[in-house]
C-alpha cells in the first residue's frame, strides 16, 4: 500500500442501482493487479475493497458495500453470498412419522454463471495444472486464484452474449460479495401487479424498525474497520419510491457521520417495465423530490441516466457515436453509465496524488449548489497511433462529450466550476510529436504535457471557469461479462482503426477503452431543475395523483418541496451573485 489509505462504504439503493454497481464492481475486479511481479496500479483497490477472511482460513478481497434491493431480485444469487458458508444440516429428529421434503427447482443459470461455478470448483480453469488452493491463509494465494479466474474468462469470453438471458442483476455479477453486503426488503416485490415500491413516501416509510437496524448494523461493521474512512458512495434509484428511502438514507449518513464525504448517484434508466401515465407521473414527481432531499443531504448530487430528460415527455436517450448499444435495455445503458461512473470517480481512489471527497465536492458546489451534472465521452474517439492535441481538434465546433444527467449544456462558455477526467492515454499519446522545422497545427500542439493540453482545450471553452483536471493513463480494462456494445471501426484497445473498409475486416473484441469525462456545475443545472419544478407544480396533484400523496409527503410537504426546488434552481443564475449585492445595497 502507498501512502495513506482513505477507505469508501458504497451504498447501492435500487434494482436499477445494482445493475450499474454490477457493472462498476465488475470493472474495478478486472482492474485488479494480482500478480506480486507486477507493479501496482495508479488505483489503490483498498480504498473500496476490503480484505477478509473465511472460517475456514481463506483470504477474501470483496467490496465495501451494502447493496439494498426487493424480494425477488436475487434470482440465482444467494442473500448471504457462498464466501462464508456457516449453514449446516441439523440430521436430529424427535417426529418418527413419514418425512416428505419438497424442493422448489432453483433458477437456470445462463452460460456466464454456469461456467463461473465451474472455475470456482476448479473444473475450468486457464492452466491445467493449476488447483484453487484450499488452505489458502495469505493474500497472495487468494490474488492467484483470483488472476486465474480472470484469465479462464479471458479464454471464453466470445461465447457470452447476455442480453437475452439478464434479467436481474445478479445474472452477469462476476465476483464475490461480503455476506453483510446484500440486504432484502421483503415489504414490497421486484416483479407482480402488487406490493410494489413506487412513490417517494413508500421509501421514505421504510427506513424505520428492522430496516433501519439492519442498515445500522451493516454500516457499523464496515464503517469501524476502516482507518481512515474519507466517505460514502451512494447509487439510488431516482424514479422509482428508493428515491424516498435514499432521501432517509443520506440523511442518515449526514447525522451519522458527519464531516464525511457523501457523494450521490441518482440514476435511473431509459424506461421502465410496464409503465403507465399514473406511473410516468411517479417517476416525475420521485426525480424531483429525490433530487432536492438527497442533494440536502449528501456533499453533492448528480443524476446519472441516458434519458433524454426527467420529465414525461423526454427528448430522444443519449447516444455515442462509437456504441452501438439498446439504451432501453437495462444491461446496456447501465454499462455505459458505469464506464462513466469509473472515470469520474477515480480522483478519490487513487494511490498518488489522490483527492478526498470532500476536496472534489467543494469544488463543485459553492454557493449552495449541491446538484453537478455529468458528461461523458465513451469511448473517447482517437485514431490509432494519434496524439490527444489531434483527438481534441477534431472537435473545432462542438464539445467532445454528451449528456450524462439529461441536462444539455447551453454551450456558451458558463459555467461555475468542473472536474474533468481522461484515462486511457499513455505518455506517447498526450503531446504532439516535435518535428522540426513544422508549423503545430493548433495551439494545443506547444502544450507540453497531457494535463496541460486538456486544460488548455477546456480553458478554450469555458475561459473564466475554475478547472480541475485529472489524467490517468490505464483505461477501463473489459472483461466477460462486459456488453460488445462498440463500434466494429474500434480496435482491441478502444481506438479508431486506419481501415478503408472495416467490413472487410472481422470485429475484433474490445478488451479496453479511453473514456473522457465532465462533472460540472454551470447555469444549465438550473435550467433543468427550474423546469423539473414547474412541470410537477402545473399538476393538480390532488386529482392526478391521489394515490401518491396517500403515501406521503403531504400535500402541503409537497408544494413545499416544490418551492425548494425553484429557490435551489434560482442559485444557478449567473446574475444572482448581483442581484443579492444590490439587495444587500
Amino acid at each position: 500500500m502507498s501512502g495513506m489509505c482513505r477507505e469508501v462504504v458504497t451504498l447501492q439503493l435500487g434494482h436499477y442501482s445494482n445493475f450499474v454497481g454490477t457493472h462498476w464492481w465488475n470493472l474495478q475486479d478486472a482492474g485488479l493487479v494480482y500478480d506480486a511481479v507486477e507493479p501496482a496500479g495508479e488505483l489503490q483497490s483498498d480504498v473500496m475493497f476490503r480484505e477478509g477472511r473465511t472460517l475456514g482460513g481463506h483470504v477474501t478481497y470483496t467490496p465495501r458495500l451494502i447493496a439494498m434491493d426487493l424480494k425477488g431480485s436475487l434470482q440465482t444469487l444467494r442473500k448471504q453470498g457462498s464466501l462464508y458458508d456457516t449453514e449446516t444440516e441439523d440430521s436430529t429428529f424427535t417426529w418418527e412419522g413419514e418425512i416428505m421434503t419438497h424442493k422448489e427447482s432453483p433458477p437456470t443459470k445462463n452460460p456466464f454463471l454456469q461456467d463461473l461455478d465451474n472455475i470456482d470448483t476448479g473444473g475450468l480453469l486457464a492452466d491445467p495444472g493449476f488447483a484453487c488452493p484450499s488452505s489458502a491463509v495469505d493474500r497472495r494465494s487468494a490474488s492467484v486464484a483470483m488472476a486465474t479466474v480472470n484469465s479462464s474468462l479471458e479464454r471464453i469470453q466470445k461465447s457470452y452474449r447476455l442480453e437475452g438471458s439478464v434479467r436481474v442483476w445478479s445474472d452477469f455479477l462476476r465476483i464475490h460479495l461480503h455476506p453483510r453486503t446484500i440486504s432484502v426488503i421483503n415489504r414490497y416485490n421486484h416483479d407482480g401487479e402488487s406490493e410494489r415500491l413506487e412513490a417517494f413516501g413508500q421509501g421514505e416509510a421504510l427506513l424505520q424498525g428492522p430496516v433501519l437496524e439492519d442498515l445500522e448494523d451493516r454500516l457499523h461493521f464496515f464503517v469501524e474497520e476502516c482507518d481512515y474512512l474519507q466517505g460514502f458512495q451512494v447509487l439510488c434509484d431516482l424514479a422509482d419510491g428508493f428515491s424516498g428511502l435514499g432521501s432517509k438514507v443520506t440523511e442518515l449518513l449526514q447525522d451519522s457521520y458527519g464531516g464525511r464525504g457523501i457523494l450521490t448517484w441518482g440514476v435511473a434508466p431509459v424506461n421502465h417495465p410496464d409503465t403507465s401515465s399514473v406511473l410516468d407521473l411517479y417517476h416525475m414527481l420521485n426525480c424531483a423530490l429525490g433530487m432536492l432531499h438527497m442533494a440536502n443531504h449528501s456533499s453533492f448530487f448528480c443524476p446519472l441516466t441516458l434519458r433524454g430528460g426527467l420529465g414525461r415527455r423526454p427528448p430522444p436517450p443519449t447516444s455515442f457515436p462509437l456504441l452501438n448499444c439498446d439504451p432501453a435495455l437495462w444491461f446496456h445503458s447501465s454499462s455505459v453509465l458505469a464506464l462513466a461512473l469509473d472515470c469520474m470517480t477515480v480522483s478519490y481512489r487513487l494511490g498518488q496524488g489522490s483527492s478526498p471527497m470532500w476536496q472534489l465536492s467543494d469544488a463543485l458546489t459553492d454557493s449552495g449548489r449541491k446538484v453537478v451534472s455529468a458528461y461523458g465521452s465513451v469511448p473517447f474517439p482517437m485514431m490509432h497511433g494519434s496524439c490527444l492535441p489531434e483527438a481534441l481538434d477534431a472537435f473545432s465546433d462542438a464539445l467532445p462529450w454528451k449528456p450524462l444527467s439529461a441536462c444539455p449544456e447551453l454551450g456558451d462558455g458558463r459555467c461555475f466550476g468542473q472536474s474533468v477526467t481522461l484515462r486511457g492515454l499513455d505518455g506517447q499519446r498526450l503531446v504532439s510529436p516535435v518535428l522540426p522545422g513544422v508549423e503545430p497545427a493548433s495551439p494545443l500542439h506547444y502544450e507540453r504535457s497531457g494535463e496541460d493540453v486538456l486544460a488548455a482545450y477546456v480553458r478554450s471553452r469555458y475561459p473564466s471557469s475554475p478547472l480541475a483536471v485529472q489524467l490517468l493513463s490505464s483505461p477501463s480494462k473489459l472483461t466477460p461479462p462486459f456488453p460488445q456494445i462498440f463500434s466494429p471501426a474500434l480496435g482491441p484497445q478502444g481506438f479508431l482503426q486506419n481501415r478503408s473498409d472495416p467490413a472487410d475486416t472481422p470485429s475484433q473484441r474490445v478488451s479496453s477503452v479511453p473514456v473522457l469525462t465532465c462533472l460540472q456545475s454551470g447555469p444549465a443545472v438550473g435550467l433543468q431543475l427550474s423546469e423539473l419544478q414547474r412541470v410537477c407544480s402545473a399538476l393538480d396533484l390532488r386529482r392526478v395523483t391521489p394515490s401518491f400523496l396517500s403515501h406521503g409527503p403531504e400535500f402541503s410537504e409537497l408544494t413545499e418541496s416544490l418551492e425548494q426546488l425553484r429557490i435551489l434552481a434560482l442559485c444557478y443564475r449567473q446574475d444572482r451573485s448581483r442581484s443579492s449585492s444590490d439587495e444587500d445595497d
